[in-house]
């Protein structure tokens, strides 16, 4: 297997140059946005900057999606391995939770 060295020296610009552009754009979104609609403060692109780090991290999180896809799989070989019985019976269960409509001992999933 073929050492990726150059990563090292494409990553820290890449990380500088995405940090710098999306900064800019929160601010830039803010400043244009908010102060006309709302009479807020305008923002400089360190506060820019620390928005976005606040909302990536109360709102969605960094990425870490490495388990994603073995939750799909699991789930894949749990839907597989139902009778359709036990699929349509899942189904509806779907659609009354969806609905509103399950009430008391019918919000149980169905096993």
């Amino acid at each position: 297997m073929r050492k990726k060295w150059w990563i090292f020296l494409v990553a820290p610009p890449a990380i500088v140059l995405f940090g710098w552009l999306f900064g800019e754009m929160i601010m830039h979104l803010w400043n244009w946005l908010l102060p006309g609609l709302f009479g807020w403060k305008t923002i400089t692109f360190w506060q820019g900057l620390g928005l976005l780090v606040l909302c990536r991290t109360l709102f969605g999180g960094w990425g870490g999606g490495g388990n994603r896809g073995s939750k799909n799989k699991r789930r894949r070989e749990q839907w597989e391995k139902m009778t359709p019985e036990e699929r349509e019976s899942f189904r509806a269960w779907v659609q009354r939770k969806c609905e509103g409509g399950a009430e008391g001992g019918e919000s149980k999933q169905p096993a």
